[in-house]
C-alpha cells in the first residue's frame, strides 16, 4: 500500500485534490485499502491519487465522492488537477511513463516520441498541424522533449522499441532530419538508454498490429496500454485485454530482427539517406 505523502496542498491543483482525498478518507475513517474497496480498485491506487503521482479520474472520483459523502467536491477538483501540456488523450498516459518500470512499445510509422530528436518532431508537429503558426508549432516540441526526460536518471524505466521497417523509410522531414534521426537511435542503443528492434517487411505479416501500442509496467500496480492512431488516444487497463495486446506484442517481438542485425539496419539506412 501507497503510505500518505504529505505535500503541500497548494502547490498545484493535484497536491490539492490528493490532500483533499487523504482529509475525507481520514474523516471517514477508512484506510486506502478500505476506501479501495469501496470503489473497486485497490488501496495502492488510491494511494498513487493522495501522494500526487497519477493523474485523478472523472469515473472513479464521482465514485470517491459518493463512497466518502462529498458531493461533487473531488469531480470539480479533478476538473483542475487534470489539466495537462499535453493533448487530453496521451495525457494519462504520459503521467503513467513516469511511474513505469519497463516500457514496451511498437511503431508501425513513424518513430516513438521517446526516440524522436528534436528536428524528426518539429518536422511531424508541421505535417500534423500544417496551418500553425511557429510558437504553437515551438510549444508542441518543447513538451515533447520534456517528456524525454523519463529517461533521465538511475530510476529510469527499460524502454524496448520495435520499429516496423517502414519507420525507417518514411523520409520525415528530409533525408538530413532522418539520417541524423536514425543514428541518434543508434546512440540511445549504444548507450543503453534503450533496446531496439526491427520488423522487417519479410516479416511482417506473421505479426500483424497496426497502430502504435505501448505497454507499461509498474513496480507496485498492474500493467496498462496505451493505443493511438491520429488524433487519438486509449488507455486499456482491462486484464484480459492488456493480456491479450502483450501476447500480439510478444509475438511482434519475436518476428523482429534481432538487436544485432536491427543496430546494423539502422546504421545501414541512416548511411542511405546521406550518400547518392
Amino acid at each position: 500500500m501507497t503510505q500518505p505523502k504529505y505535500l503541500d496542498p497548494y502547490t498545484s491543483p493535484r497536491t490539492f485534490y490528493g490532500a483533499e482525498l487523504r482529509r475525507l478518507r481520514e474523516e471517514a475513517a477508512l484506510s486506502q485499502e478500505q476506501l479501495g474497496e469501496r470503489v473497486f480498485c485497490s488501496g495502492t491506487y488510491i494511494g498513487q491519487f493522495e501522494s500526487a503521482t497519477r493523474r485523478p479520474q472523472p469515473d472513479l472520483s464521482k465514485l470517491l465522492d459518493g463512497a466518502l459523502g462529498a458531493g461533487e467536491h473531488l469531480q470539480r477538483l479533478c476538473e483542475l488537477a487534470r489539466k495537462s501540456k499535453h493533448a487530453d488523450y496521451f495525457a494519462d498516459a504520459a503521467e503513467l511513463e513516469k511511474l513505469a518500470k519497463t516500457i514496451s512499445e511498437y511503431a508501425p510509422m513513424l518513430v516513438p516520441g521517446l526516440l524522436q530528436t528534436e528536428a524528426y518532431a518539429r518536422a511531424i508537429t508541421r505535417a500534423t498541424l500544417p496551418l500553425a503558426g511557429d510558437d504553437v508549432i515551438e510549444g508542441y516540441v518543447s513538451v515533447r522533449l520534456e517528456r524525454q526526460r523519463v529517461l533521465d536518471g538511475p530510476t529510469r524505466p527499460l524502454l524496448w522499441a520495435v520499429l516496423h521497417e517502414t519507420v525507417l523509410r518514411v523520409p520525415m522531414g528530409g533525408p538530413a532530419v532522418m539520417s541524423h534521426q536514425l543514428r541518434h537511435i543508434v546512440g540511445m542503443v549504444d548507450r543503453r538508454e534503450a533496446l531496439v528492434q526491427v520488423l522487417p517487411f519479410t516479416a511482417a505479416a506473421d505479426a500483424f498490429m497496426n497502430g502504435l501500442v505501448s505497454i507499461m509496467t509498474f513496480p507496485d500496480a498492474p500493467p496498462v496500454v496505451y493505443t493511438e492512431g491520429p488524433g487519438v488516444g486509449q488507455l486499456v487497463e482491462e486484464p484480459a485485454l492488456v493480456e491479450q495486446c502483450q501476447r500480439s506484442y510478444d509475438l511482434v517481438r519475436a518476428a523482429a530482427l534481432s538487436p544485432a542485425a536491427s543496430l546494423a539496419l539502422l546504421k545501414s539506412a541512416a548511411e542511405g539517406y546521406i550518400t547518392p
